[in-house]
């Protein structure tokens, strides 16, 4: 099954909106720290919107290196999953609903997770993009880059090592 080209577009962006809901409902803590993602047709930039809990060094002030930690590695796991079901998605053989929590397949499990500070996170929002360098039926590598105002200008970066689940 391709491709419908007759499908209106309200229904396929409906469709892709729900699906990113889905899998970051699967994810508590990425609600607790209100990361969103600003989708862009299949590529996604987490938005980890500044809040004064981020704040782990209150004389610098910085955030937390374990929020920007997670907040990589909720990039990583979300960019990952999104990748892995785009064909299905695309081809409407899965409609996922935040409402049906079996409507998308399982995320995926950490396996190891290496992230290099680079610089402090300052008092603002954070911006994050992964990159999937490797995804099997089984494993999956993904690099994750974080910056603030200047995307040249990382805050952080990680490399990422997953097991894929079977359903």
């Amino acid at each position: 099954m391709g491709v419908n080209r007759n499908e209106p577009l309200d229904q396929i962006k409906q469709r892709r909106d729900s699906a990113l809901k889905a899998l970051m409902a699967a994810v508590p803590y990425m609600n607790w720290l209100n990361i969103q993602f600003d989708r862009r047709g299949d590529e996604l930039t987490a938005v980890l919107p500044f809040d004064r809990k981020l704040i782990g060094n209150q004389m610098l002030p910085a955030i937390h290196g374990g929020v920007t930690a997670a907040f990589l590695e909720m990039t990583a796991i979300i960019e990952l999953s999104w990748t892995a079901l785009w064909e299905d998605l695309e081809s409407g053989r899965i409609a996922p609903d935040v409402a049906v929590p079996d409507s998308l397949p399982r995320l995926p499990k950490t396996i190891d997770f290496t992230v290099d500070y680079l610089r402090s996170g300052l008092p603002r929002d954070a911006y994050a993009r992964a990159r999937v360098v490797r995804s099997g039926r089984r494993y999956a590598s993904v690099h994750v880059e974080a910056w603030q105002d200047n995307r040249t200008k990382l805050m952080a970066q990680a490399t990422g090592h997953f097991l894929m689940r079977q359903n």
